[in-house]
């Protein structure tokens, strides 16, 4: 971990993988802003608030709360990295809390130097869709997990060819035992929140490096789709007719 102070934000940070990462984060001197869904889960994280870390509140199935957050996080000091570690695994807000909020938060935040993005091998089992017309952005029925996480990682991806300056990774954590994983899931729960904290915050020429898909801090291939220019710009061209925002 580099001793340099950078500014983070964490979203989904009230427990599990990204609980541990702003814990981490702050105990190695960084100033780390968390994001709770609402003021109930914010409630929780009064060690990490005491521990001077800054917050930011709002559900990221309501569009007009990430806007408020992003609009919030702007008028404050920079950020100079962005984990998106929010997430849902099934039900109707997995489009929106997995894919559409961070693709806002993307498009919106004064351009972080580093952006990490929660994938999962999961990825693997999605659909590069032909056509992604008919696809729930706004989570009115349940929505395919495996298709929202190939969606992040091909966002990662394409930000980083998009965005030569900034470094945009995607992490696959493990299944790892946290609330979303359940306590029997056989991965590492600390292997599954460093690489987030390393690409974040390090200088280690490796953690400088961009468009990786990785696992355990060793990059790995992944889905073809995720590198396919094509497949990016049909996501990217999706996106932002469907929230009005251009990345």
């Amino acid at each position: 971990m580099t001793h340099t102070t950078r500014r983070i934000l964490v979203t989904g940070s009230t427990d599990g993988l990204g609980r541990a990462a702003a814990q981490a984060l702050l105990s190695a001197g960084h100033e780390v802003v968390v994001h709770a869904r609402n003021q109930e889960r914010a409630a929780g994280l009064g060690p990490l608030l005491e521990q001077g870390a800054g917050i930011v509140t709002g559900d990221f199935t309501d569009r007009g709360a990430v806007l408020r957050i992003a609009a919030e996080l702007d008028d404050a000091p920079p950020l100079h990295a962005v984990i998106h570690n929010a997430g849902v695994w099934n039900g109707p807000a997995v489009m929106p809390v997995n894919i559409v909020a961070p693709y806002l938060l993307t498009a919106l935040l004064r351009a972080p130097r580093r952006l990490v993005y929660l994938s999962s091998g999961s990825h693997f089992g999605g659909h590069p869709h032909a056509s992604l017309a008919g696809i729930d952005w706004r989570g009115e029925h349940a929505g395919s997990y495996a298709d929202s996480k190939l969606f992040v990682t091909a966002l990662a991806a394409a930000v980083a060819r998009l965005r030569p300056g900034v470094m945009s990774n995607a992490v696959d954590p493990g299944w790892v035992p946290t609330r979303m994983g359940g306590p029997n899931a056989p991965d590492d729960l600390e292997l599954g929140h460093q690489t987030q904290e390393w690409l974040a915050s390090s200088d280690d020429p490796q953690a400088l490096t961009s468009g990786g898909y990785w696992y355990h801090r060793q990059r790995q291939e992944p889905h073809e789709a995720v590198h396919d220019h094509a497949f990016q710009d049909r996501l990217l061209r999706a996106l932002a007719h469907e929230t009005g925002v251009l990345l």
